[in-house]
């Protein structure tokens, strides 16, 4: 068996970066910058009202100063003129402010009678102008890689880009295995369960920024397994789902190495998702999973995660880990890297952590509970409530 570490190592090395394609800026949320954009023009691209008021000279700002209102400049509309001494122009928030003055009176300190104001007794003191380009300037870069926020959307926008180049989805194949399967909404027979893990992959790797596809399930023979991973070519990545330990009926190794497999690792030194394995296939990587649920939900954010962002061109690596209080006594762990399912709680310098109450790797609603990992090392020694230990956020 190979570390957790050294497995991920293998993992990323089936992977490249995936090509780049423009896509409009109203499809481009969530998506990975390829590349680094940069703006067209500064923003503002003019010196302009950030309240509703009256564009003043500063030098005629006086309480109870009367000034003669010149003309109107709502947003979108520049006033041509200038203005003078004892005049104002009547302004609306984003409207472009006119040569000649230098602040803004707001409206509520005015009284105006006719082309006439009077300034009020206690004037707000700011000046409510946005100077041209205080936002950015022509240049300004949104770097990549980076996965595209609503803001870094409205930034791009803002700096007059209709598309953005970002990388291709990743394609990945998903295969559950094995003749106790059903699909969800089928009836399964006495000795059948309801097939899971796909449903629970799918949604993690599209809320990473792939494109996962679900497979019929293979059944366990040569035959169908076969066929299935047939209909998987061209994939990215394909990922099947059981199958891949070492009893009789466990046929994915031995049908995807009948079929060119060049494996990288089988089994790793980490519970749950010990019988993990990974390779390449006609040019697809090739990771698969275990089938007891939980291994399977934990081993793809430990690996296919990572995998996925490898694909998207963003840093690559181990998931970033944090710190927490153990908020229970644990008794000492064996020989594989253990990643209990376990429930955070905050309010103190460092969030608290406790294991939920059964870590059987069947358990969908333990797993359902749970919103972080909690990572002990091979060979921990028993710990106690207080201690500091190391959390993966679910």
């Amino acid at each position: 068996m190979i570390s957790v570490a050294e497995a991920l190592a293998h993992c990323l090395a089936l992977t490249r970066p995936l090509e780049v394609e423009d896509v409009p800026l109203s499809e481009a949320a969530g998506r990975v910058l390829a590349r680094s954009v940069l703006a067209r023009r500064d923003q503002p691209p003019f010196a302009a009202s950030a309240m509703d008021g009256y564009a003043v000279r500063g030098a005629d700002v006086a309480p109870g100063a009367r000034l003669t209102v010149v003309g109107e400049a709502p947003a979108g509309h520049m006033w041509p003129g200038r203005i003078g001494a004892g005049e104002a122009l009547r302004i609306f928030t984003g409207a472009p402010v006119p040569e000649g003055a230098d602040r803004i009176v707001i409206q509520e300190d005015v009284q105006r009678e006719g082309d006439r104001i009077t300034l009020g007794d206690k004037l707000d003191a700011g000046l409510h102008i946005r100077a041209a380009g205080v936002d950015f300037r022509e240049g300004h870069r949104i770097e990549a890689p980076r996965r595209l926020s609503p803001a870094d959307i409205a930034l791009a926008a803002s700096m007059n880009h209709p598309r953005l180049p970002v990388t291709r989805r990743p394609d990945v194949a998903l295969i559950a295995t094995g003749d106790e399967l059903v699909q969800p909404g089928e009836t399964p027979r006495p000795d059948q369960i309801i097939a899971s893990n796909t449903y629970g992959l799918k949604a993690v790797i599209d809320a990473e920024g792939g494109q996962a596809r679900l497979l019929p399930i293979a059944r366990d023979t040569h035959e169908s397994l076969e066929q299935v991973l047939g209909l998987a070519a061209g994939a990215d990545l394909i990922v099947t789902i059981g199958g891949a330990s070492v009893g009789d009926h466990d046929l994915v190794g031995q049908v995807a190495q009948a079929m060119g497999l060049e494996r990288s690792f089988y089994k790793i030194a980490m519970r749950p998702g010990k019988p993990l394995m990974a390779g390449r296939l006609a040019g697809s990587a090739l990771v698969g999973l275990p089938g007891n649920p939980v291994s399977s939900m934990v081993c793809g954010h430990l690996f296919i995660v990572p995998m996925l962002r490898a694909f998207l061109g963003l840093p690559a690596g181990e998931r970033r880990r944090s710190r927490a209080r153990l908020a229970v006594d644990l008794p000492a762990n064996g020989p594989r890297e253990h990643y209990m399912r376990a429930c955070l709680s905050h309010g103190a310098e460092l969030p608290e952590v406790t294991p939920v109450d059964m870590q059987d790797s069947s358990l969908l609603t333990r797993l359902a509970e749970a919103d972080t990992l909690l990572v002990l090392p091979p060979h921990q020694p028993p710990l106690k409530a207080g201690a500091l230990v190391e959390i993966l956020p679910l």
